[in-house]
């Protein structure tokens, strides 16, 4: 386990937050900010790996809860890890599980040792604890590994986020004490609620342990936009300028400009492919619900400002016939398009960040949109 972070800080903007940078992993550097598509069962849904090369995806997500449930993490260990199992080259970050286990309370009992649940194909008994997962995820080959933690819900009174957010400070001491000596990196996750002290307070405890990067955890978990927003303000600038910061879970495009804006290097979220499958699709001007009658004789392709393959072959009408026809060329279409204008996104972003000029890119990306999610106060 290294001391040294493995994040370097390339600048900064003059006028915010945001920040450019670049992160070295065992698969590759990473530059950020990024987003990084979710691959939750060891695939991104309806995309192959060289579909996301081709759009520029640097780094990919798989999930320890349901690869430790399915197909599990030692016959992924004999296939040379995730990356040797799904023929991906680049970095992966595997989640610790803790949020799927959250999502699943109803099978599952939190205790000091770790947590107890059911499994949710076969109700089998399994148990997982802060070792286990670490243990999971080293055998899975991720490039960077998610410390357990207990997600707080939303709403949760102060001595419920009080209780959770000192277990996970607990948690996150026995991950990093089980983490081998592989070159994989580790993350601790900041929890607290929706109370900003705690979350401060948080960060305090996860930097005297020590971690590869730092991540905010339990936020887009139901509460308002605002709050979310309010504890991204108040905790963001605590993390350590020196590591990356992850905010997990997040989101739409106007969470990824406003993230970015509050000095976030890193993101993923499953809206662009979920998206993408129920025919909703991110352009420059805003969503195009490509279902309506409106686009059954459009000529044009989705985003005429887009490069992506789906864009420079494709017209709205063909996309709308696929769709409405549930053909499975349209989930790989709509996906192809929805990542690439992520991923564009973000390298547009740190292009702005490195020519000092994010301010005017932010108003930029506000004004092209017919349905802004958000009000700009610079």
């Amino acid at each position: 386990m290294s001391t040294v972070s493995p994040f370097t800080l390339l600048g900064r903007s003059s006028e915010c937050k945001a920040r450019r940078g670049q992160l070295t992993t065992l698969h590759g550097t990473i530059q950020t900010p990024v987003f990084m598509p979710v691959g939750t069962l060891g695939t991104v849904k309806a995309m192959t790996p060289e579909n996301l090369k081709e759009i520029g995806a640097q780094i990919i997500l798989g999930n320890t809860y349901h690869l430790y449930i399915r197909p599990g993490h030692e016959l992924i260990r004999r296939f040379g890890g995730l990356h040797g199992f799904m023929h991906w080259d680049r970095p992966i970050l595997t989640d610790s599980g803790g949020f799927q286990i959250f999502s699943l309370k109803e099978l599952a009992k939190i205790t000091e040792d770790g947590a107890a649940f059911r499994s949710h194909i076969d109700g089998a008994k399994l148990f997982l604890s802060p070792e286990g997962a670490v243990h999971v995820q080293e055998a899975l080959g991720a490039d960077i590994m998610m410390a357990l933690d207990t997600c707080i819900p939303y709403p949760a009174d102060r001595d419920q986020a009080i209780k959770a957010t000192a277990l996970t400070a607990r948690w996150a001491k026995r991950c990093r004490e089980a983490q081998s000596d592989t070159g994989q990196l580790l993350f601790g996750i900041v929890q607290g609620g929706m109370y900003a002290d705690l979350r401060r307070e948080a960060i305090e405890q996860l930097v005297e342990i020590g971690f590869d990067g730092y991540a905010l955890g339990g936020l887009s978990v139901g509460e308002p936009k605002a709050l979310m927003e309010e504890m991204l303000d108040a905790t963001a600038d605590h993390l350590p300028v020196d590591h990356a910061r992850y905010l997990m879970g997040v989101g739409t495009p106007e969470d990824l400009v406003e993230g970015v804006y509050h000095g976030i290097d890193m993101f993923d979220c499953v809206m662009p492919t979920r998206n993408a499958r129920n025919g909703m699709l991110f352009t420059s001007q805003g969503r195009v619900v490509i279902k309506n009658a409106c686009f059954q004789q459009d000529p044009r392709p989705l985003d005429e400002t887009c490069g992506c393959y789906t864009c420079r072959h494709y017209s709205r009408a063909y996309l709308r016939h696929l769709f409405q026809n549930r053909e499975i060329l349209a989930y790989q279409l709509n996906s192809i398009h929805n990542l690439h204008y992520y991923c564009t996104l973000m390298a547009a972003m740190r292009e702005a960040i490195q020519e000092d000029r994010f301010l005017d890119f932010r108003r930029h990306f506000y004004q092209q949109r017919t349905e802004p999610f958000a009000t700009i106060t610079d």
